[in-house]
């Protein structure tokens, strides 16, 4: 195929024959160059079909059922938590617990109360700690039943003179005494301050400070307290201090039916009141006062 051009210097492009490439080609009289482009024939004429998107899977659950779910607040549309001791233990510490008024919190309790229970003998020595841990977990039986047993008395509620009991501050010293009415009944007065000394060892010390805190919170929620500012904690706290005053000074009460460990009591709670209502008288007058003294110098025009 022969190029046509007006000079030998000047190129011209020829088009060849249409193959399986197209090509351009750019002659001269002194060189060629030839720049080869696909054709319709090398590009992919599959069809392409949209990609399947993977179907969505649910994410498993978590493996922490309802059952098991930790709960720290009170709630009347939801069932309590289950309880800290299992079925095994708990028949164990409820056939013990008989023995406790006569043989105290100790493994002797516990070995009658497996008998009782047609359990062997050294069944006391599965529960934690073994049997040194024994004691203190008959101990945990005690403080959980009769602070669990405060929810069914609420009603019953009464004051001195027979009528029913509105009053918060009332309420609270009613279930207070409660409480200690329930170490009487369980005729384990007398061996309370054994069971003081076992509840203060290191080991035990973090869980018997843990279940007066609880104590004292079941009291406030059951008396109707609705407290959401910073007095939610100094009240439990107040409480928590003035109940294990209380408890110790039963342990020596020689009075009929404990009258002098209700007038204890009732002298600490009215104690408390007066300085929680002289706290806030303070700091009220502080505030006050702060704030009049700003404004006082904002007019003479200090920058505050």
């Amino acid at each position: 195929m022969a190029c046509l051009a007006r000079a030998e210097t000047t190129p011209r492009i020829l088009i060849g024959p249409l193959r399986r490439s197209s090509r351009f080609v750019c002659l001269s009289s002194r060189e060629s160059t030839s720049i080869t482009i696909p054709t319709a024939r090398t590009i992919s004429t599959r069809p392409q079909y949209p990609r399947q998107q993977q179907p969505l899977r649910p994410l498993p659950r978590s493996p922490v059922t309802p059952a098991t779910t930790f709960r720290t607040y009170h709630s009347h549309d939801h069932p309590p938590p289950p309880g800290p001791f299992t079925p095994a233990e708990t028949a164990l510490l409820c056939a013990a617990y008989i023995h406790v008024p006569r043989h105290g919190f100790t493994a002797e309790a516990l070995a009658r109360g497996a008998r009782d229970a047609g359990l062997l003998d050294i069944s006391p020595s599965v529960l934690p700690g073994g049997e040194s841990g024994g004691a203190f977990r008959l101990i945990c039986w005690h403080l959980y039943t009769q602070r669990t047993a405060l929810g069914g008395k609420v009603g019953g509620l009464t004051g001195d003179a027979g009528s029913p009991i509105t009053n918060v501050a009332d309420k609270v010293e009613a279930l207070a005494w409660e409480r200690l009415k329930g170490n009487a009944e369980a005729g384990v007065v007398g061996r309370w301050q054994e069971a003081l000394a076992v509840m203060a060892h290191p080991s035990y010390a973090p869980t018997s400070v843990k279940e007066l805190a609880q104590l004292a919170d079941e009291i406030l929620y059951l008396a109707g307290d609705s407290s959401v500012d910073p007095s939610w904690y100094s009240k439990r706290a107040s409480l928590s201090a003035i109940y294990a005053a209380a408890e110790l000074f039963q342990t020596t009460d020689q009075s009929p039916d404990f009258r002098e460990t209700r007038a204890f009591l009732r002298r600490r709670l009215q104690e408390a009141a007066r300085m929680g209502g002289a706290v806030r008288s303070i700091s009220e007058w502080i505030g006050f006062n702060a704030g009049a003294a700003v404004n006082v110098l904002r007019s003479k025009g200090v920058r505050i």
